[in-house]
């Protein structure tokens, strides 16, 4: 990696620009629909869609990260804003050479261009914070640079503060779930994506995580062309996942599977967790195996978070309520109450339904999304009802997961026995075995342990 100082500072005049920027943007787009909904006109779904993807684009940053979450989640938009946002995964509106050329000189030097065999001008992807252009090394590899956008770190910390903001106002009418946690986990692992040397290192790790898996591929890092904001990796072929939605259930289900294999094999085994599984994040090639692309939002756990996950599913199995206590109890949830377990046990039994039954079938086989978000609702009222609870900060990411890998399975229409597949993953599960091989893969690959 290049020692060069990172270029782009969070400042007042930045945030303040972000401010403007997103209240004028958002704001006349939410304008433009309570007006319609006001004077009873008919809202044009695919006009105001286009123009709200259109206007996250240019944005970037977190909020779009949001849209982009939003579009993964069968069923939960019209069909109108999933087409439009779904865009926001790999073809977002990229910054014009203009910019790539700076962002270049500033990184690499103004010989930059001198460096590759070949560069191209029009970006391949973009996404929330950067864009990447193909290249070619002079040893004839193929390559994608990850640029990072100008401001960003101004466009993160002027979000966060926007979005306290309106976690506070969440709170004054609706006490069910304190946000608390969640903001400062989002803080925290935002920061960490704008470090393209921490994500070096990410990637570095996960190359080693999964090095007995055949159906999943990394990319590597080419350290003499990244820097703090540019990222230098080769490129990996494959096809969107979209593509392979009506191909075989053979081809559909080892695709499922790779996926599956992809997350949690980090997760149980080395307690890491790949936190953004959109659509954008990876490519399918023709044997079903899949490419990870995007490591800069990487979570690590405690080796008892992990283990408080399985004790939660054999709770469930064998409705063992003391051990659900001590799961919860691990987890961060203080002195729950016998009510209060109750109604988390509702939730996690919706989660954890594949897993339970020894079957092949659908991962929504239980009444889809339809079906989750009415337990969703259930689950929210009686919390209410109970004076609200404090989700640890861990579950962010968690969720962000299940939900992403989720509507992978569902899109896919994937029909597997997700019981043994877990089973194949947690049955020889020991909690010293899990810390010593965490312990030498984060000090190996550089990550810092912090949970």
């Amino acid at each position: 990696m290049s020692d060069r100082p990172p270029t782009d500072k969070n400042t007042v005049a930045g945030r303040v620009r972000r401010y403007a920027r997103v209240g004028g943007t958002v704001g006349g787009l939410a304008a433009k629909l309570a007006g319609n909904r006001l004077f009873g006109l008919e809202l044009d779904k695919g006009v105001h869609a286009a123009d709200l993807q259109a206007a996250l684009g240019g944005l970037k940053g977190p909020l779009m990260k949001v849209a982009q979450i939003l579009a993964t989640v069968p069923d939960l938009l019209p069909d109108e804003y999933v087409h439009e946002l779904r865009k926001l995964q790999t073809s977002a509106p990229p910054m014009g050479w203009a910019f790539v050329r700076r962002r270049m000189a500033s990184e690499l030097g103004p010989d930059w261009q001198a460096r590759f065999a070949s560069f191209e001008r029009e970006a391949a992807a973009a996404a929330s914070l950067g864009q990447v252009h193909r290249a070619k090394s002079h040893d004839g590899r193929d390559l994608a640079c990850k640029i990072q956008y100008p401001d960003m770190a101004s466009a993160v910390e002027a979000d966060l503060s926007q979005l306290k903001a309106v976690f506070a106002l969440y709170r004054r009418y609706d006490r069910a779930i304190d946000p608390s946690q969640i903001h400062l986990e989002l803080k925290e692992r935002l920061r960490e994506e704008l470090d393209y040397g921490r994500e070096a290192r990410n990637m570095a790790l996960y190359r080693a995580m999964l090095a007995d898996e055949a159906g999943v591929h990394v990319p590597d890092v080419v350290d003499d062309l990244s820097t703090d904001r540019l990222l230098t990796m080769t490129w990996l072929r494959g096809a969107p996942l979209m593509d392979q939605v009506d191909s075989s259930l053979e081809h559909r289900n080892a695709i499922a599977l790779n996926m599956f294999r992809a997350w949690y094999v980090p997760f149980y085994f080395f307690g890491v967790i790949h936190g953004d599984p959109h659509l954008g994040n990876y490519s399918v090639c023709d044997d079903a195996t899949v490419n990870l692309l995007d490591f800069g939002c990487i979570r690590v756990f405690r080796p008892e978070f992990v283990g408080a996950v399985i004790d939660l599913y054999t709770a469930l199995s064998t409705d063992d309520e003391a051990l659900a206590v001590h799961a919860y109890e691990t987890w961060g949830f203080e002195n729950p109450s016998k009510e209060m377990i109750a109604v988390l046990n509702e939730w996690a039994r919706f989660l954890y339904g594949p897993l339970l039954a020894d079957r092949v079938q659908s991962i929504q086989e239980t009444g889809g999304t339809a079906y989750g978000a009415g337990v969703a609702a259930s689950v929210h009222k009686k919390l209410r009802e109970l004076g609200g609870v404090t989700p640890p900060r861990e579950f962010v990411l968690m969720d962000r997961a299940a939900i992403g890998l989720g509507s992978v399975f569902t899109h896919l229409r994937a029909e597997i026995n997700w019981h043994r597949m877990f089973h194949e993953l947690i049955d020889d599960f020991d909690l010293d075995r899990l810390r010593a091989r965490q312990t030498e893969s984060l000090a190996q690959a550089g990550v810092p342990p912090v949970y």
